[in-house]
């Protein structure tokens, strides 16, 4: 499904002589549970009343889906689309918390959907307890002022969709690109991620990732900028370790090696190799069994004294 959907958005750019572009005006909006909201579409052009307008609701974690066609007039109880000339509004009434999500209008020309660009809704409350935002910054690479660098915003633990912000030194930057995960609980986590060029994250600008959770303006914020020092910090704490961490990998390394010539070469370092004993000899006779055991014994001279024991026949 987010191939098809996918698809969609892609013929939508590549069809020639179209000149109707639909237009999302509300790129957040925040509603409390139980009240109307008021989802709005426009175009330059004539929508012919509104008959081939279609609305797709995508939820985080899931694929789009689409939960009305406005040539249909069922269900007008929940979902209900009023239309002008250029303009086409989708209005939800008595909308639940489930129903936070991203709403796209789609008008149909041939057999393609034209997409307009999406208008994020917040139905209630997305924090819970579990909540917490964490901004994750390039490492530093010292002198290096080419390419590009990262920044995410992360937003664990929360219920539904949350409305992400990126500031450059007080200054508002385009959206970042948006990811989810869903965890068994229902949980969100979710992360922002926007890319800047590495001169302009070097040059000591505040960066501010700001994530609203519900209309009533609490949100919370987190910033960070470039630092020098920071760059050089890792590697002179580093430095302290390298000599002890040194010096107890050879110590591994000749305990190993000492090891090794101990179970192979042990003549080699002044120590005569143990004798085995010779296997017990074993003979039958008339069905009793004699055992001929020999014992190695040193006196304290160092001598080798043979004693040999041999059993005695016994009569059955």
């Amino acid at each position: 499904m987010n191939m098809i959907f996918a698809k969609y958005l892609v013929l939508s750019s590549l069809v020639l002589g179209v000149q109707l572009f639909l237009y999302q005006t509300q790129r957040i909006q925040f509603v409390e549970v139980n009240d109307t909201a008021k989802i709005h579409c426009s175009s330059k052009e004539n929508l012919e009343g509104g008959s081939r307008i279609f609305w797709y609701l995508r939820r985080e974690g899931e694929t789009p889906t689409c939960i009305k066609s406005c040539l249909d007039n069922q269900n007008v109880s929940k979902f209900a689309c009023k239309h002008e000339r250029r303009s086409s509004t989708l209005e939800i009434s008595n909308i639940e918390k489930t129903e936070s999500g991203i709403y796209y209008c789609a008008y149909k020309y041939s057999s393609y959907l034209l997409f307009g660009n999406g208008s994020t809704l917040i139905v209630g409350d997305s924090y819970t307890n579990s909540s917490w935002v964490m901004l994750l910054v390039p490492f530093p690479h010292g002198s290096q002022v080419t390419g590009a660098a990262n920044l995410a915003c992360v937003i664990h633990g929360v219920s539904s969709p949350v409305y992400v912000s990126w500031s450059v030194s007080g200054e508002l930057q385009e959206q970042g690109l948006m990811r989810s995960l869903k965890a068994k609980d229902g949980s969100l986590t979710l992360i922002n991620h926007i890319s800047v060029p590495m001169d302009t994250w070097i040059s000591g600008k505040n960066f501010t990732c700001e994530v609203k959770f519900n209309s009533s303006g609490n949100t919370v914020k987190k910033s960070t900028r470039y630092s020098v020092a920071s760059s050089t910090a890792p590697a002179s704490k580093c430095s302290h370790y390298i000599v002890p961490l040194a010096a107890v990998a050879g110590l591994l390394l000749l305990l190993v090696s000492l090891s090794l010539v101990w179970t192979l070469c042990p003549s080699t370092l002044g120590f005569q190799p143990r004798i085995s004993a010779p296997p017990a000899s074993e003979e039958h006779q008339g069905g009793i069994l004699y055992a001929h055991l020999d014992f190695d014994s040193r006196n304290r001279n160092g001598r080798t004294m043979q004693r040999s024991a041999r059993g005695k026949r016994v009569k059955a």
